[in-house]
Order: C-alpha cells, then sequence, then structure tokens
C-alpha cells in the first residue's frame, strides 16, 4: 500500500473507488467534506467540532457515542458562557439502545414508540398512565 503524506498545505481530493482504510487526518480542516456511499467500520472522530453535522441513510448499530458537548471544565476550549445548540433526531431507530448520564433536560419526544421503554428502571408507559388517570 503506498503512503501519500499531505503536510501544511491546501488540497481539494476527489477520491472514488478506492481504499484509504487505516489513513489519519490530524490537524486538519475537513469543512464540508461529503462521503457517499462508503464503509467507515471503525471509524474514530476524536477532538472535533462536528456541527451542523448530518448523517442520513447510515447502519449505527453498535455506534459508541460519548462526551458530546461543549468541552468541558478543564479542556482548553472551555468556555463556561457556551450554550451547544439542540441535536435532532428524526425515524431513528432506537430500539434497545441505552441512554447514561446524559442530560436530558428540555427533550422533546414526539409520535414516538415507547413500549419497553423505561427512565431509571421505571416503565414510562406506566407513569403515564398514572397521569392520564388522574
Amino acid at each position: 500500500m503506498e503512503l501519500i503524506e499531505i503536510i501544511n498545505t491546501s488540497k481539494q481530493l476527489h477520491v472514488q473507488e478506492s481504499r484509504i482504510e487505516k489513513s489519519k487526518i490530524t490537524m486538519s480542516c475537513i469543512n464540508h467534506l461529503q462521503l457517499c456511499d462508503v464503509s467507515a467500520v471503525n471509524v474514530k472522530i476524536v477532538d472535533a467540532d462536528l456541527s451542523d453535522l448530518e448523517i442520513e441513510g447510515a447502519q449505527l448499530g453498535g455506534a459508541y457515542l460519548h462526551n458530546i458537548g461543549m468541552p468541558p471544565k478543564g479542556h482548553p476550549y472551555h468556555d463556561p458562557n457556551a450554550k451547544q445548540r439542540p441535536l435532532r433526531f428524526e425515524n431513528c431507530d432506537l430500539n434497545g439502545s441505552t441512554i447514561n448520564n446524559c442530560d436530558l433536560s428540555n427533550v422533546a419526544l414526539t409520535d414516538c414508540e415507547i413500549k419497553g421503554m423505561t427512565i431509571d428502571g421505571i416503565p414510562v408507559e406506566e407513569m403515564l398512565a398514572l397521569f392520564k388517570n388522574r
């Protein structure tokens, strides 16, 4: 496999029907990058600004999203006045997924299937039934 190094330059790449697995992009601007019909198994994105990222028609089984949000206190880019813009999930199959230690303040669920969903071990359907029967 040939190693091509692109260092301290500005380029626009058109990569088609190619294998660029195990490539590494570090300290680079990839704004407006578009990936179409690609295999991206085991891709890892670390310390990145993914504002306005859109993922459509992707299979994310086994994905592990963690430490998402504004840089925490102690991080060099921490800004105590910064507020993260809301995320939006639409037409997603989150069946069997877990959400742990997350700030869900002001989260709205609309037209969602909640069968078997629990919050801190309490079935949501039972909680809603208690409010409906009041």
